[in-house]
C-alpha cells in the first residue's frame, strides 16, 4: 500500500501542535521549547518529544516553576523529572514498512464502522480497542475483529481524535495471542483508514513492550513521544 510519510507527519504534527498550543513550526526545530498553553483546562503539563524538538506545555501559572525544573537539561532529563508520570510512544505508518500483515487462518473477520459498531454493545474484555459507556455509546467509530466459535477472539479498533486523525487500540483474548493476530488486526484496520484517506496512529506505554512489537510488526514507526497530561 501506498503511503505519503510526508503527508502523515505534516497532520500529526498539526495534531500535537493543537494539543500543545503552540505553532507547528516549534516541532520541526531543534532545541526545548516553553509554552503557555491556555486552550487546556488548569491545571496542565504535558511535555513531547519529537524529531530534535522537546516541547514542554503547561497553564500559565504553572510554567515559571516548570521551566526552572526543565531549562538547560537534556531530552532524557527533562523526561525523568518527578513532574512526569507516565510516557507514552505514538507510532504512524513507515512509508517503507508498512504493509497489511496475512490473516491468522481459522477465524472469522469483519470490519464495523459507525452505527454498525452497536453491534457489539455489551462487549467487555476489550479496554484497549472498545469500551461502551453506560448509555451504550463508543467513542470508537470503526473496528476489525476475529471472531472463533462465536466468540470474538480480537478486536482492533479506532476512535477518530482529530479531523481525519485515528488512534488505534487492540486486544487479543490470552487464548489466542502470539500467533500474529494483533498485529494483523491492527495493520489491517490501518488500512481502512488509510484507504479512506485518514491517518491512523497508535500508542503504547513506554513500559508496554509487547504492544511496541506489535507497531513494529505493522510497519509502524515512532513519531513522537508524550506525557500523560493532567
Amino acid at each position: 500500500m501506498q503511503v505519503d510519510t510526508q503527508n502523515i507527519f505534516c497532520r500529526v504534527r498539526q495534531y500535537v501542535a493543537g494539543q500543545l498550543g503552540c505553532g507547528t513550526g516549534i516541532l520541526s526545530q531543534e532545541g526545548t521549547f516553553f509554552v503557555a498553553n491556555e486552550r487546556e483546562e488548569a491545571p496542565f503539563i504535558k511535555l513531547v518529544a519529537m524529531g530534535r524538538s522537546v516541547v514542554v506545555s503547561a497553564s500559565p501559572e504553572l510554567l515559571p516553576m516548570v521551566r526552572e525544573w526543565t531549562q538547560g537539561k537534556s531530552r532524557e532529563e527533562a523526561f525523568e523529572l518527578p513532574l512526569v508520570f507516565g510516557q507514552t510512544i505514538h507510532f504512524v505508518p513507515d512509508g517503507k514498512a508498512f504493509g497489511q500483515k496475512p490473516l491468522p487462518g481459522g477465524y472469522t473477520y469483519e470490519l464495523l464502522e459507525g452505527e454498525g459498531i452497536k453491534r457489539l454493545t455489551g462487549l467487555a474484555g476489550f479496554p484497549n480497542s472498545l469500551v461502551f459507556d453506560q448509555a451504550g455509546g463508543t467513542g470508537t467509530g470503526m473496528v476489525f475483529f476475529a471472531m472463533r466459535d462465536g466468540d470474538v477472539a480480537g478486536l482492533a479498533g479506532a476512535g477518530q481524535e482529530a479531523e481525519g486523525l485515528w488512534e488505534m487500540g487492540v486486544d487479543v483474548r490470552p487464548a489466542h495471542r502470539n500467533n500474529g493476530l494483533a498485529s494483523a488486526l491492527v495493520s489491517r484496520l490501518a488500512g481502512e483508514i488509510l484507504g479512506k484517506g485518514g491517518v491512523p496512529f497508535y500508542s503504547a506505554s513506554v513500559t508496554n513492550l509487547g504492544s511496541q512489537s506489535v507497531a513494529h510488526r505493522c510497519g509502524l514507526m515512532p513519531c513522537w513521544v508524550s506525557t500523560y497530561s493532567n
